[in-house]
């Protein structure tokens, strides 16, 4: 067997560039002088012919076809065998809808991701009678494609920001926001694309463990406050940033983690510069700063 994952989408809601943005790095980007990055997903096989997305990224048509491991083996034949949400994010759900033109495989999610899907009438658009809906306990196995197991924990975070009400807590923990433990043919990597604060259950979880796939946000907390670009820090977005002392680069330090690696990055992040300071920090203190057709092994 072959445990593959493969970045399909680095970068946080709006990709990099970002559509509306006119930051340096948007601007770089579109100019070409960095690579530019699509939104969150990555793809798990346990046997490089089987895949699982985790998270469907409203730019999974273009992650498809820049994929060829997930392209079609037939006129309707394809790899794909399920979507696993860790959350009910734009950023993370609304690809499923151009998934729509009657091509079979499972959603899987917990409960409470499956009720915002249920509650939107959009996503009707994918057949039942096709699309098969799964729901996930927490901390219960569950094989999402031949070989491939992935288990669902509690990870603090926040509901989508279209759930928001006058009072946010951001660092719920329950099902609104997983990570995800994958294994096949023992080997394992987990998956953690929004995080708001790495907790001694989490810690626990991932110390020792061959490959980490986490939150990279932010730089630091008020990067967007200082760009220009927003009010709100990362900690209100339900997001630890990479540095300080609270930082995931300095919470990882002695986690004894075999790869890290940084997904989810929003656009206005430094280490999206190959040739930042910041870059050079994360690197040096172990950290690989993901991209878009990166492909690791744990």
């Amino acid at each position: 067997m072959s445990f593959r994952a493969r970045i399909l989408g680095a970068a946080a809601g709006g990709g990099l560039p970002q559509w509306n943005c006119g930051c340096e790095n948007c601007n770089l980007a579109r100019a070409g002088e960095i690579p530019s990055q699509t939104q969150s997903s990555v793809a798990f096989s346990a046997n490089g012919r089987d895949w699982a997305l985790l998270n469907a990224s409203p730019d999974i048509r273009q992650q498809f076809a820049d994929c060829p491991a997930l392209h079609p083996t037939g006129l309707r034949d394809l790899p794909l065998r399920s979507v696993l949400l860790t959350n009910g994010d734009i950023d993370h759900v609304a690809g499923l809808l151009t998934l729509r033109e009657m091509q079979p495989f499972t959603i899987f999610a917990t409960a409470g991701i499956h009720d915002v899907l249920n509650d939107n009438p959009m996503f009707a658009a994918l057949n039942a009678s096709v699309v098969a809906r799964q729901t996930v306990t927490l901390d219960v196995p569950t094989e999402i494609a031949p070989g491939l197991v992935a288990t669902l924990f509690p990870v603090p975070g926040k509901v989508p920001l279209y759930l928001e009400g006058d009072i946010v807590e951001t660092e719920l923990v329950g099902e609104q926001t997983v990570g995800v433990h994958l294994q096949a043919d023992g080997q394992d990597a987990y998956y953690i694309p929004g995080c708001a604060k790495l907790s001694d259950d989490l810690r626990n979880r991932l110390r020792d463990a061959a490959l980490v796939f986490f939150d990279g946000t932010l730089w630091r907390d008020d990067e967007m406050m200082r760009a220009g670009l927003g009010s709100k820090t990362g900690k209100r977005m339900g997001h630890m940033s990479m540095s300080g002392e609270d930082g995931s680069i300095a919470a990882f330090a002695d986690l004894n983690v075999g790869k890290r690696v940084f997904v989810h990055m929003n656009n206005t992040n430094p280490v999206l510069r190959p040739d930042s300071a910041e870059r050079a920090e994360a690197e040096a203190a172990g950290w690989i700063v993901g991209e878009d057709g990166l492909e690791v092994t744990p």
